[in-house]
């Protein structure tokens, strides 16, 4: 991928690497503590974010829609938690984070750096 990748996408590539890890280090903890299929269903979700955040790193515009989709479903998830009064600011913080998250991989600079 030619050009310069965008300092939001970086962070944003950056973020989904550490969340991934550590989605993997807790699945595998699980599995060691007996956990059944929440640790396997934790495991591969953390394996497909790592996935994601080195597709981000290189460009891939299939990553971008990916973790896009990820974000709205995180925001709707937060919408609803506060909707329903479930961890108000928990959920707050989360729906803020997906939408710095959108508008990274969005900006105009993300744009065309995707579409190279």
């Amino acid at each position: 991928m030619a050009g310069q990748r965008p300092a939001g996408v970086t962070i944003v590539a950056v973020l989904a690497w550490i969340s991934g890890a550590i989605q993997i280090i807790g699945a595998v903890i699980g599995l060691l503590a007996g956990a059944g299929i929440d640790a396997w269903v934790a495991l591969a979700i953390g394996i497909l974010t790592i996935a994601v955040s080195l597709g981000l790193f290189r460009g891939t515009n299939a990553a971008r829609i990916i973790m896009a989709i990820l974000f709205v479903l995180n925001l709707v998830v937060a919408v609803w938690a506060i909707v329903i009064g479930v961890n108000f600011w928990g959920a707050l913080i989360a729906g803020i984070l997906a939408v710095i998250g959108l508008v990274f991989l969005f900006s105009p600079k993300a744009n065309a750096y995707f579409t190279q």
